[in-house]
């Protein structure tokens, strides 16, 4: 009698248990990674899913690390700023009336406030520098030391303050006019050439001296004029002339009739003739002009020859005094790298300072954050504070008070920021407007990122329960299918008969 058939589904059973081991291994890898595969082979049909998944959360991951970088630049750029507008405030304050203390003083601050904006905007983030366009990678401007005072061989502030002072005060101290008497009874003041930037700039000519006639301003160098004629001034009667200085400013010029002899600061004396009367009145209008020119026209000339210097880009290089010689110069010439201290040093290109630096923070979203330290609202506030650190105003000089005054009547107003200007605060508007979609943008990622880390969980994880009784079930298999298979094993043939 034949036995046929054992070996083969032996065979067949130690190839199930084999199957069953291999599956009991891959359902404990699954309990320890919570995870069905670690290949995407494993997945079957979700691979192609998973796989997408995946790169969009890397995507999101990427705009993530972009966000963190981008923010803390803007961060930094917004605290700079707000220092740099708390800085203003704080030299503006110290020129009021009530405040200012001497003269000294206040350039003393003037200074160190100077020191500290220069510092602020060489801002790095990393190695960026956040004030200098798109050349992030070299400072923003100059030290305080190369700004005022140049390196020897190109001017900085203060030579080029001194050569505008020359130029518009002229040889004679008198602000670039001359004070003339064409008749006995009469006296003219004039330009000294025609179409000059500089110096004393004729507006009008008023008087309230009866009898007396004034001619306005007309011809080529511009001149007008008061004819005393026959007229006998009485006691505080007035002739009034009106000048627009360098800085765009005017300045009015009231001579009052007097009695006394010497007259008073801003008098001149009625004569016993009307040709006495005209030369007291040239004397004294020379002497006035004078003193406006020392007071006025000097601040007016300095804050202008600030302007000249600070305000430059790619297009409009910073301007100077065609000289030597000062004293009679009729123009500004372009400063040169090679002779004129360059105080910003970034990038100075003719685009959209913000468009110098860009990020995707979306598929589709872009956000724009670059800055310039050569922009309005970051210059103006430089160059007024620069103004008042770099002009010389001397301890024992009579005109010191009158010189402070005039330079703190400029400062403080232009601190305010004129209308139409910009401002600091429209600069950190435009990089609050990135912040608001960088935040969204960010609030949106991380959204986006839990649903389909929910989803990919559910794709490529498991439940822990639902493995666990697979597992148990699949042991109580094995252990049967183990138990039948020893059996087997020890039958022979005369167990089997």
């Amino acid at each position: 009698m034949s036995v046929g058939g054992v070996g083969m589904r032996s065979a067949a059973m130690v190839q199930s248990l084999l199957a069953m081991r291999t599956q009991l291994g891959n359902l404990q890898q699954q309990m320890a990674t919570g995870k069905k595969a670690d290949t995407y082979a494993g997945l079957g049909l979700d691979r192609g899913l998973t796989v997408g998944l995946r790169g969009h959360l890397s995507a999101i991951s990427a705009f993530g690390n972009t966000i963190t970088n981008v923010g803390v630049r803007l961060d930094l750029a917004q605290s700079t700023l707000t220092r740099i507008a708390e800085i203003g405030r704080e030299v503006k304050a110290a020129t009021a009336p009530v405040n200012s203390p001497s003269p000294q003083m206040t350039q003393k601050l003037a200074l160190n406030a100077l020191g500290e904006i220069l510092g602020l905007l060489n801002t790095q983030a990393g190695d960026r520098y956040l004030f200098s366009g798109l050349a992030a990678d070299q400072p923003a401007v100059e030290t305080v030391d190369r700004v005022l005072d140049g390196d020897g061989v190109r001017a900085g502030l203060r030579q080029v303050i001194s050569e505008r002072q020359q130029a518009d005060l002229g040889a004679s101290g008198l602000g670039r006019v001359a004070v003339t008497a064409p008749t006995a009874t009469s006296v003219e003041i004039a330009e000294d050439v025609a179409g000059s930037p500089f110096g004393f700039k004729l507006a009008s000519i008023a008087t309230g001296v009866t009898g007396a006639t004034v001619s306005a301003p007309a011809g080529a160098p511009p001149a007008m004029a008061v004819d005393f004629g026959a007229a006998t001034p009485a006691e505080g009667e007035t002739v009034t002339l009106r000048f627009t200085l360098p800085d765009g400013t005017t300045e009015a010029l009231t001579l009052t009739a007097t009695t006394s002899a010497p007259p008073g600061a801003g008098e001149f004396t009625i004569g016993a003739t009307s040709a006495d009367t005209a030369a007291n009145f040239q004397a004294a209008l020379t002497g006035s002009l004078g003193t406006l020119a020392r007071t006025a026209l000097t601040t007016a000339s300095a804050v202008a020859a600030s302007d000249n210097f600070f305000n430059m880009d790619a297009a409009n290089p910073p301007q100077r005094v065609a000289g030597p010689p000062f004293d009679t110069a009729t123009a500004l010439v372009d400063g040169t790298a090679s002779n004129t201290m360059f105080w910003y040093t970034g990038e100075a290109g003719s685009g959209a300072a913000r468009a110098t630096a860009g990020a995707r923070i979306d598929q589709s979203i872009s956000v724009n954050y670059g800055l310039r330290a050569n922009e309005e609202g970051i210059r103006w506030q430089l160059q007024n504070i620069a103004v008042t650190a770099a002009l010389t105003i001397t301890a024992g000089d009579p005109d010191a008070a009158a010189l402070s005054a005039a330079l703190n009547d400029r400062v403080r107003p232009a601190l305010d920021v004129p209308q139409g200007k910009q401002t600091i605060e429209t600069i950190q508007s435009e990089l609050a407007g990135a912040q608001a979609s960088i935040q969204a943008a960010k609030e949106r990622h991380q959204q986006t990122s839990a649903t389909l880390g929910n989803f990919l969980q559910q794709v490529e994880g498991v439940s822990n329960e639902e493995v666990a009784a697979q597992i148990l079930a699949l042991q109580t298999r094995l252990q049967a299918s183990l138990q039948t298979t020893a059996i087997l094993y020890q039958t022979n043939l005369l167990q089997y008969l």
